[in-house]
């Protein structure tokens, strides 16, 4: 599974830098990959990664409603922006990849907050898509 924890570090990374840049996720990705075509020192965009950030693309708007409403303490533009964009990858494969296990999701997610992010953001991330996992069901039935 080494690759789809690189698929799912890219997806992040594509993720932050469009928040960063105020750029959107699918304009950035298609420089990754226009990039990894023309430059062999540039790692290939897997499958897998584009799967990720365009279906982020796809449900960015309720992510974002629903990480808003379940962080306590928090408003979107107030967290840390690395912790934004793990909770915003988390949140969709936990949401609307079922092929993919709950446990793996947020085991990963929480390995990219250690990563990436503070000492205080695992348990962060950990908490809050834990709460996405036992609202999962009336998550996706509210869409829409």
């Amino acid at each position: 599974m080494a690759a789809r924890n690189t698929a799912r570090k890219r997806a992040f990374q594509i993720l932050f830098e469009g928040d960063q840049r105020g750029a959107d996720v699918l304009t950035v990705l298609a420089d990754w990959v226009r990039h990894s075509r023309s430059d062999t020192r540039q790692p290939p965009v897997s499958e897998y990664t584009m799967q990720l950030v365009e279906g982020y693309a796809e449900h960015a708007a309720r992510i974002d409603e629903l990480i808003a409403q379940y962080s306590i303490g928090w408003t979107l533009d107030r967290m840390p922006v690395v912790d934004r964009n793990i909770l915003r990858l988390g949140a969709y494969e936990l949401i609307w990849v079922d092929e993919t296990p709950d446990a793996v999701v947020l085991d990963e997610m929480v390995q990219l907050a250690k990563e990436f992010s503070t000492d205080e953001s695992p348990s962060f991330v950990n908490g809050l898509l834990g709460r996405f996992k036992e609202l999962k069901p009336s998550l996706r039935r509210d869409e829409g």
